[in-house]
């Protein structure tokens, strides 16, 4: 396999919006970016990933793109991007675009041109049906943001497709003139010197809404192979596809570098297990850990060379993993965070944390309506009003999986407003900010933040972090993960305490190790009877007559 700059690279997501203000109108700017890519650098990442910052009505918090080539007032100007560019690079951090082409804004020009009549020329960047005899949508397919995924259009009687706001039509990739558009606007971009792009829902722009198909259509792979071609193949670039439907075989035709698609994908198969079959994500169950660590092993095991995995437990749509599958109480917040960070830097691929994943930020519940912004949420709660649930379930169900719960402001001092902003700060911080913070967090040897920069730096450090083979260890075990790393004739084990009730492990050939990293302080090295306290994590290096 050929070694990639990317291989070795962490990627830490920024949410502009909540960053850091620098002009206190409440709202994370480019600036605010900019004043802080020294802490970035401190902590070891590699790859800003920057969520969407074009001119948009944020109807989608920016997923809702209305300029491609114009930057949102609200974050800056352009001379800003070229900026952060250019100061991340003298710290040797790349940039990554959030690339959103599954849809436009409806206040994108091609919108407006295309829905004023049936015969404009931007008609066909769009999916647009007639309706059926009895004026009814074309067919049933739904809105992730709940409804039809159809809009009446009343000045052309046509119904144009969303698969999500209804503010945001659907691009209709068939069309070669909207993939030209879209290839001249990525290649604006690439000639700036970004890193690459985090390419948003890839895998529906191969869509066929009157077969009812929305992911993985059969176009998709000759789409993305063409857009290589057109664009960022021309340049050493990381790309990554968010991929909802993606299996392990899906996810090599992606990445198999043989194919020249994309570095890499997302996929979700861990983050739905809690999930309900066939229901909405807000219908949960408990996790079952024998499935977790199954699905983790696949995809470890089943890409082989011929894929290359993103590990990641949080991005701005999924809440976070220490309130939701770990313990964020005061006793257990900082050890389960650092478990958590354990399990998936000691993978193989290229981790992605999102912002204040890094000091153990937890969700934020909200009682009331009126505390949300996020759009989806808001559709969630009205339909289930609707529908009579009750109000403690319908908070139970936003609680766990509102997006809002990533999106409050970064938690930098415990002065007001968390020192995010000295306005009004556009969305409600976490009220713990006084006790949950970067500054405090920086101070402590034993913090998260000092936790995460050792984990990034021993996979700058250890090519059997970033190559190594994997195999799992006690695949039934109801509590511990414990896997192996293997390289050159090294192994590393690694044992998990997923819970908080504490366990043991033995090591079935009772081998001899010494520490490399772990949550607590005093880990013992003992693996022929291994005790491990409430969210222990702790990596081994293997004694030398034990290697492979």
């Amino acid at each position: 396999m050929e070694k990639k700059w990317w291989n070795n690279s962490v990627v830490y997501q920024v949410y502009p919006r909540s960053f850091q203000d620098s002009n206190d109108d409440g709202i994370g700017d480019l600036r605010g970016i900019i004043q802080r890519l020294d802490y970035l650098a401190d902590l070891g990442i590699d790859v800003i990933w920057l969520s969407p910052i074009y001119q948009s009505p944020n109807d989608d918090n920016g997923y809702d793109i209305s300029d491609y080539e114009a930057i949102s007032s609200e974050f800056g100007t352009m001379a800003d991007v070229e900026e952060l560019i250019k100061q991340s690079g003298e710290r040797g951090i790349k940039i990554l675009m959030d690339l959103v082409v599954n849809h436009t804004s409806d206040e994108h020009i091609w919108f407006k041109e295309a829905s004023k009549s049936r015969e404009n020329p931007y008609r066909d960047y769009y999916i647009w049906r007639d309706p059926l005899e009895n004026g009814e949508v074309p067919n049933d397919l739904t809105s992730v943001f709940s409804g039809s995924a159809w809009e009446l259009d009343d000045q052309t009687n046509q119904y144009y497709l969303h698969l999500y706001s209804k503010k945001q039509p659907d691009l209709n990739w068939e069309n070669p003139k909207v993939r030209e558009e879209i290839y001249e606007m990525m290649n604006f971009w690439l000639e700036k010197g970004i890193g690459g792009f985090r390419m948003d829902i890839i895998d529906t722009i191969g869509k066929i809404p009157d077969k009812l198909i929305t992911t993985n259509g059969p176009k998709l792979h000759d789409y993305i192979q063409e857009m290589n071609r057109a664009t960022f193949g021309q340049y050493d670039v990381l790309t990554v596809g968010e991929t909802w439907g993606a299996t392990p075989e899906i996810a090599k035709l992606y990445s198999d570098p043989i194919r020249q698609e994309l570095s890499m994908v997302f996929q979700f198969e861990h983050i739905g297990l809690d999930q309900l079959p066939g229901k909405p994500k807000w219908d949960t169950k408990k996790l079952d850990f024998i499935e977790l660590k199954a699905v983790f092993s696949k995809w470890q095991t089943e890409l082989g060379n011929k894929g290359w995995n993103s590990l990641f437990w949080n991005n701005h749509d999924i809440p976070r993993i220490v309130s939701n599958w770990g313990d964020d109480s005061p006793e257990y917040r900082i050890v389960s965070a650092k478990m958590f960070a354990t399990f998936l830097h000691l993978l193989k691929g290229t981790p992605y944390i999102f912002q204040g994943e890094e000091i153990g930020l937890i969700n934020t519940p909200v009682t009331s309506i009126e505390e949300i912004d996020d759009i989806e949420t808001v559709n969630f709660y009205n339909e289930r009003v609707s529908e009579n649930y009750s109000n403690d379930a319908i908070f139970s169900s936003i609680n766990k999986k509102g997006r809002d719960n990533l999106r409050r402001p970064m938690q930098w001092d415990s002065t007001e407003n968390a020192g995010f902003t000295k306005g009004k700060p556009w969305l409600a911080l976490n009220p713990n900010y006084s006790s949950i913070n970067v500054l405090q967090d920086q101070q402590s040897k034993n913090s998260i933040f000092t936790y995460y920069k050792k984990l990034i730096q021993l996979r700058k450090e250890n090519e059997l972090v970033v190559y190594g083979e994997y195999k799992e260890l006690v695949p039934e075990d109801k509590q511990l993960y414990a896997y192996e790393r293997s390289y050159n004739g090294e192994t590393w084990l690694i044992v998990l305490n997923f819970y908080k009730k504490e366990t043991v492990y033995k090591d079935s050939q009772q081998r001899t190790a010494s520490i490399v990293i772990s949550n607590y302080p005093d880990s013992s090295d003992n693996l022929s009877d291994l005790k491990l306290r409430p969210f222990e994590s702790i990596v081994f290096k293997l004694n030398e007559r034990y290697q492979k």
